[in-house]
């Protein structure tokens, strides 16, 4: 379904996330209606593994790797600049990447069967309630996607704390399942 444009939901450790190749422009354009969200929002990607990061963004400090090395697998997502090869549609106004390894087998299995990133938006209406079962998924978009994955419910049933690494120094831009003071305890800086 991934290779052929489809739109998927999977569950994640976070919450139920909605996916789609973000190499596939008619995926992506598919992936944006069925949530409703703006073009201008970002669409964070879901990694194999770590090593995958490389592949579609640039990172400017090593304080990446140190955060990637910490809590990947798990619940942080890490902005960072684009490759050169990186879909522009999932990078919205922002221009950063977004990029996570999530600390459950299906997201990356999937992404290791596709040799690419997925998409991992939360698998809800823009703004809707999170989706932390595969009954939450079919309940808020119905038979708009092609298939919903049941893996169970979502572990933590919050969405992963997002970093901004494209500037001077780290930024919260969501609090999450991650606290600050967790980063803090590896990188030695409160992000603002």
């Amino acid at each position: 379904m991934l290779r052929n444009d489809g739109v998927i939901s999977y569950p994640t450790d976070t919450l139920y996330g909605l996916g789609a190749d973000p190499f596939s422009p008619k995926a992506l354009s598919r992936l944006l209606e069925v949530k409703g969200r703006s073009r201008d929002k970002g669409l964070p990607l879901l990694l194999a593994d770590a090593d995958d990061a490389r592949a579609v963004a640039l990172p400017n400090s090593d304080l990446w790797l140190l955060l990637a090395r910490a809590f990947w697998p798990g619940p942080l997502t890490l902005l960072l600049p684009p490759a050169r090869k990186t879909p522009r549609e999932v990078l919205g106004a922002t221009g950063a990447v977004g990029l996570r390894v999530p600390d459950h087998p299906v997201p990356r299995a999937l992404a290791g069967a596709l040799g690419a990133p997925i998409v991992g938006t939360s698998a809800n209406p823009s703004g809707g309630p999170d989706p932390v079962t595969a009954q939450d998924v079919e309940r808020l978009l119905g038979g708009r996607v092609d298939c919903i994955l049941d893996g169970g419910p979502a572990h933590r049933g919050q969405p992963s704390t997002v970093i901004d690494l494209t500037g001077p120094a780290p930024r919260m831009v969501r609090a999450g399942a991650l606290s600050a003071e967790r980063i803090q305890e590896v990188c030695g800086v409160l992000p603002e």
